[in-house]
């Protein structure tokens, strides 16, 4: 794949114009326990360290009313960094909206199911599925608005009118959703592997369906916007204060001699 072709604007169902059987997901004890490790185990072989912070937004909300998490799409482990903040910092279970999932078809069991964007209509399953989902409180939907990957950090953040959606049918439903943004960014600090850095924004509880789904589309987007422009200037400044630490790798052992080098003194050398 040249550099030309890592982004495109076409969705993959759309691009490779093949059908998708929708299959809702399909979770069960036993699978649950193997994608917590599975799931969790890939981020602490990848990354140095999982940190997140304002996770109280999140548990502050009003436990009665069914959640939507959303955040940008910008690479492969977007996925896995949700299950892992659902399941690992939310205690909930997950419900995410997966492109292709007939090539995957075990992520069911994780909590995912499919979407086919070869046209609205055929998308339209997958929307509904969503707005029934959410009505177990056990759930959050995950949710990457973009509807496909973009590059890090692009601007404008633009949103489909898909979450919009789901949303104004959930207040039909419900009589209220809450709606959380999550400000996400994958970076390198002063670790030899790069770092996960998560900040829950405030909720926000919509609890009128009379909306005009453009207009709110774009509130959506620019909330998300400027969580993640605060964020993105807060690491720019060396700003990590109120980040928790969800894990974070040992020293390795070369890492641990320069650590060591670092504290010796020798005399004469000017150092």
């Amino acid at each position: 794949m040249s550099v030309e072709e890592l982004y495109s604007n076409i969705p993959p169902t759309k691009l490779r114009n093949q059908d998708e059987e929708f299959k809702p997901a399909k979770t069960t004890p036993f699978w649950l326990w193997v994608a917590n490790r599975f799931f969790y185990g890939m981020l602490e072989n990848r990354f140095f360290a999982l940190r997140y912070k304002n996770e109280e937004n999140f548990f502050a909300r009003d436990t009665q009313v069914p959640c939507i998490a959303f955040a940008t799409h910008t690479n492969w482990w977007d996925g896995i960094l949700a299950y892992n903040i659902c399941r690992r910092i939310f205690d909930k279970e997950i419900r995410l909206m997966v492109e292709e999932l007939n090539r995957f078809p075990i992520l069911r069991r994780g909590g995912a199911f499919p979407v086919n964007k070869k046209s609205p209509q055929a998308s339209m399953r997958a929307l509904q599925y969503s707005v029934d989902v959410i009505g177990d409180l056990n759930n959050i939907l995950y949710i990457f608005p973009q509807g496909i990957i973009k590059p890090p950090n692009f601007r404008p953040i633009e949103f489909q009118t898909g979450l919009a959606y789901i949303a104004q049918k959930a207040v039909k439903k419900y009589g209220k959703v809450n709606l959380i943004p999550l400000g996400v960014n994958y970076c390198f600090l002063r670790a030899d592997k790069p770092e996960i850095l998560v900040d829950v924004g405030e909720v926000i509880t919509l609890d009128n369906s009379k909306i005009d789904r453009k207009e709110y589309t774009e509130f959506l987007a620019k909330t998300l916007e400027k969580l993640s422009d605060k964020q993105i200037s807060e690491i720019a400044e060396g700003n990590l204060t109120g980040y928790k630490t969800l894990f974070q790798q040992k020293l390795k052992w070369y890492r641990k001699i320069e650590q060591r080098l670092k504290t010796i003194e020798i005399k004469g050398s000017g150092v």
